[in-house]
């Protein structure tokens, strides 16, 4: 990339915020950890007697039951294992809670973040419902997991202004995808309505919901090849999302992949999985290439284009492209 010296405004944060950033950062990633492990122990175990005979049945959160075999003493270990490291993991996870609620406040008190709450939130229930490993954020949201982990705030106001965030669904996992929503038992929409009730399919883009305030949500696919469908209806659910083929994003499915934890303004957190900022200069100067490209789309991309690379030359040097 080429050498630029800061054409752009770059918003010192301050040590204060940049070491809470740090210190926060550590927590939630542990706290995800004790998710995690927490998630493997959901649902629970009890003994079921059938006349004279007794069988370890393991259940899951939607109360699904699943024999684990007749009453031994290798199940009566499976059962006695199972309820130890339920044990730990949820008090581990209800210790982290609490320290995490305790780096919020520590974050909004000393402004670390400025995220949409929407955001973080839409983030936060895609990983509690397993579903982030299918959806890449891109577009103006990916800059503020580009700014959190170059430590300093974006100062172009013009280049942050938006009002929906675009999930890139890779229908390389779709039967995987397909699963999961059907264990899940709901659809796409209907998740996002637990964020917020507002939201509705557009009648005229069914791959957009929009709530209330105007914030939308906007599924992305790649152009279809080899076995995709199309077009492609995420749930069978009546009112759902449609995923809309996006031009060139199957480039951006087998880019380098970036991840950071984003801060809001009332100090929440999420991790945004998105595309790294090398790909994210690539694909908007792309974009502003393209003869049909709106023109006032045009000049955000290019000046997104311009400050992003200009963030990596700055504070991201190790993401350059010529190291």
């Amino acid at each position: 990339m080429k050498k630029v010296r800061k054409t752009f405004r770059w918003i010192d944060i301050g040590e204060d915020a940049r070491r809470q950033y740090i210190n926060a950062q550590a927590t939630f990633t542990a706290w995800e950890d004790a998710r995690k492990a927490a998630s493997e122990v959901r649902g629970g175990m009890y003994w079921k007697r059938q006349g004279a005979t007794e069988y370890l049945i393991r259940t899951s959160p939607s109360n699904a039951q699943k024999s684990i075999g007749l009453r031994s003493e290798k199940t009566e270990q499976i059962y006695q294992n199972f309820i130890a490291r339920k044990a730990e993991v949820e008090q581990r996870l209800a210790g982290l809670t609490s320290a995490l609620e305790r780096q919020q406040r520590m974050n909004r008190a000393l402004f670390v973040g400025r995220a949409p709450r929407i955001l973080i939130d839409i983030l936060n229930k895609l990983a509690k419902e397993g579903l982030s490993e299918y959806f890449t954020v891109i577009g103006t949201h990916a800059l503020y997991a580009y700014e959190a982990a170059a430590g300093v705030g974006i100062g172009e106001e013009a280049a942050l202004a938006t009002q929906d965030i675009d999930l890139l669904l890779d229908t390389r996992k779709r039967l995987s995808f397909i699963t999961r929503m059907a264990n899940l038992g709901t659809s796409m929409l209907k998740l996002i309505q637990k964020v917020d009730s507002t939201f509705k399919i557009r009648d005229d883009q069914k791959y957009t919901a929009v709530n209330s305030k105007g914030f939308e949500v906007d599924i992305i696919r790649r152009e279809p090849k080899d076995d995709d469908p199309h077009p492609l209806r995420l749930t069978d659910e009546d009112d759902e999302f449609y995923a809309v083929p996006a031009r060139n994003a199957g480039l951006l499915l087998n880019g380098p992949r970036f991840s950071a934890v984003i801060v809001s303004t009332t100090g929440h957190m999420a991790r945004m999985n998105t595309i790294s900022p090398v790909s994210f200069v690539r694909f908007k100067r792309w974009m502003a290439e393209q003869p049909d490209r709106e023109p006032m789309k045009r000049t955000r991309d290019i000046l997104q284009a311009n400050m992003v690379e200009e963030l990596i030359t700055e504070y991201l040097p190790h993401l350059s492209v010529s190291n």
